[in-house]
């Protein structure tokens, strides 16, 4: 949070202005940036009335917990008020979401969505936003986790009349999702007082949530299967919803009328693409609505196959590569989703396909005849290959050479790295795919960074942490040669070597050798920690502790990055491969490496300048000897 005081010392500092200079000096140090204009306004004309209400309610004791960061990910409630429930004595709390608008009016498809005149895409209704801010805190907060009574969620638009934004109320509401405006200030101040006492402080409750154990990320595979088969396992917030929503829009309206259109979901790493393709899936799936997930990776198709259809063939099935659908009839599907979409390649033909199938078609328009609502969901900045070309401008112009309509929803929450924006800004910056260079990490309590004097440090800290029930892999850049797969029963051949650490690369194949698991499993079965990850199989998924090797094919040299080509041993580089594409997948590379830990990254390059780049940026207190904690 980046406030937190009793609601009459809130209302004080409103009226005199210092609370606004706190706000923006707390912003400045989380997130590296100043608020925007448009948030900087909302603290200075929504928190004022909130605190008057409370004050007017006589709850000047409760404790208010402003711009409240939701456990791992980047998502922040506008309030939170923490005190003691006035009927049953035990903690009570109230999330609060303040909305300035005048008026909002429902989608015409769908009254989970809004359309305000501030924004061109339709926005979450707010009482399904703040309900959905109260499920996720349920979840992920160890206080309410087993009292979940103890929540409440209002949305309170104080400049709003009734007439204005009365279509809002077609969503049902209940005890966690509630709406009031200007015209029932009176009746929000009621509310407050049924949740809140004006005879008890608020610090204890706002003490036992701020300490509440946040309770793990549920891991995308490890629920696949109840979130295929049986019911939504994640709770999807604000634009994930939204995205969500226009898919099942879009999939209606081209049942009811006909028609095709093309939806992009876009956002970086962690921001919950995986997430809603599985939510869409199961969704279309129990509805029995035709429909496949398909992605360029080997690995997340076989892992979503044998975690998600487990038991089920035909739920193993309905996962697919972008090449199944050469031969495919036009709009033979109701919906495509097309996850990691920034994979896409040229064509769908390689080496092994058939002369009387190399049509030279693009697989982009592959992709998009198949199905009659093809999502496509994407990070520019993961392109890690040659001949990748899955962008948004590519998918929007094949749609618009058909005539189709294109339809694209941005996401901006961080959910991987513990939610950690500081620490994405962090990477970006630190590997040039963002201009202003490398900056100084400042510890944001979500996300621990730390920097290895030697590939064995690296490894011991991340034995330590597996000791302590923590998942943990180690990853590298391509700068290895890769043997052969041995024999079943011989030992894999050792072929990451630093020094007197030798360790081998993950399996390529699709059986388990040595104790070792399929490439395919490496990223979710335990027994992968024993070998080293590439990028092509740790793409796409996520674990608790990241050990990431950066080798010499990225250098720190005076004042800048260097890569040596010539370092690199991945096969997908030709010489034919100009050196600006070779440079930029190499950085494309790290980046998603340094970007698959949920709790904390360790760092170790092979180059020693480059070691002590990175502990002057990480600071030389937090390396890892001295992390043993």
């Amino acid at each position: 949070m980046l406030f937190r005081a009793s609601a009459g010392t809130v209302a004080v500092m409103a009226l005199d202005g210092s609370l606004f200079l706190h706000l923006t000096e707390q912003f400045v140090h989380t997130h590296g940036h100043r608020p925007s204009f448009s948030e900087a306004r909302s603290w200075e004309r929504s928190i004022p009335v909130l605190a008057s209400a409370l004050n007017d309610a006589g709850l000047g004791d409760v404790e208010v917990m402003l711009e409240y960061a939701l456990p791992l990910n980047s998502k922040r409630a506008d309030a939170v008020l923490a005190g003691v429930h006035p009927v049953t004595g035990e903690p009570s709390y109230v999330v609060v979401e303040l909305k300035q608008w005048g008026q909002a009016t429902p989608d015409e498809d769908d009254p989970m969505l809004c359309h305000i005149d501030a924004y061109t895409r339709p926005v979450l209704n707010p009482i399904e936003q703040v309900r959905r801010y109260c499920d996720y805190l349920a979840n992920f907060n160890g206080a309410i986790a087993d009292h979940p009574e103890r929540l409440s969620g209002v949305a309170y638009l104080h400049n709003a009349t009734e007439f204005g934004v009365s279509g809002l109320r077609e969503v049902e509401t209940d005890d966690r999702g509630q709406l009031y405006t200007a015209e029932r200030r009176g009746e929000f101040i009621d509310y407050l007082r049924a949740k809140l006492s004006e005879k008890h402080s608020g610090a204890h409750a706002a003490d036992e949530l701020s300490s509440g154990r946040k309770v793990p990320s549920k891991q995308l595979m490890s629920v696949a299967a109840q979130e295929v088969r049986e019911r939504e396992q994640f709770v999807l917030l604000d634009e994930q919803q939204v995205a969500y929503r226009m898919v099942l829009n879009a999939v209606h309206r081209s049942k009811q009328s006909d028609h095709k259109e093309v939806v992009v979901v876009t956002g970086g790493p962690g921001t919950g693409k995986s997430v809603i393709a599985l939510s869409l899936l199961g969704e279309l799936y129990r509805q029995g609505i035709p429909a496949l997930h398909a992605t360029g990776s080997q690995s997340f198709t076989k892992t979503m196959r044998k975690v998600a259809g487990a038991r089920k063939r035909e739920v193993q099935d309905l996962f697919k590569y972008f090449n199944s659908f050469t031969t495919a009839e036009k709009n033979s599907l109701d919906v495509l989703i097309c996850d990691e979409a920034h994979r896409i390649r040229e064509t769908s033909a390689n080496r092994y396909t058939p002369a009387a199938q190399r049509t030279g078609k693009p697989q982009i328009e592959e992709l998009i005849d198949v199905a009659r609502v093809p999502v496509f969901l994407l990070d520019e900045h993961q392109v890690v290959r040659p001949g990748e070309m899955g962008t948004v401008a590519e998918i929007k112009a094949a749609a618009a050479s058909k005539g189709l309509a294109c339809r694209v929803v941005p996401l901006d929450s961080q959910f991987r790295c513990g939610g950690s924006d500081a620490y994405l800004r962090w990477v970006v910056r630190l590997l040039g795919l963002e201009p202003g260079g490398p900056v100084m990490w400042e510890p944001d309590g979500r996300m621990r960074l730390l920097v290895a004097d030697s590939p064995e440090e690296m490894e011991a800290f991340l034995e330590s942490r597996r000791a302590q029930g923590y998942g943990a892999r180690i990853s590298a850049g391509y700068c290895w040669k890769w043997s052969p797969e041995p024999k079943p029963g011989d030992p894999l051949p050792a072929d990451v070597v630093i020094g007197n650490w030798a360790r081998p690369w993950n399996l390529r194949g699709d059986r388990s050798v040595s104790g070792a698991p399929p490439s395919a499993l490496w990223a979710t079965d335990p027994a992968g920690f024993g070998q080293v990850g590439c990028v092509y199989t740790a793409q796409g998924f996520e674990y608790d502790w990241s050990g990431v090797i950066i080798g010499p094919d990225l250098v720190w040299r005076g004042d800048g990055w260097v890569t040596d080509r010539t370092a690199s041993k991945d096969p997908v580089f030709k010489k034919s491969t100009p050196d600006a594409d070779v440079d930029r997948l190499i950085r494309n590379t790290y980046k998603v490496l340094l970007t698959r830990g949920m709790v904390g990254t360790v760092i170790y390059s092979t180059d020693p300048e480059t070691r002590e780049k990175l502990r002057e940026l990480v600071g030389a207190e937090r390396a890892v000897a001295t992390a043993f904690v």
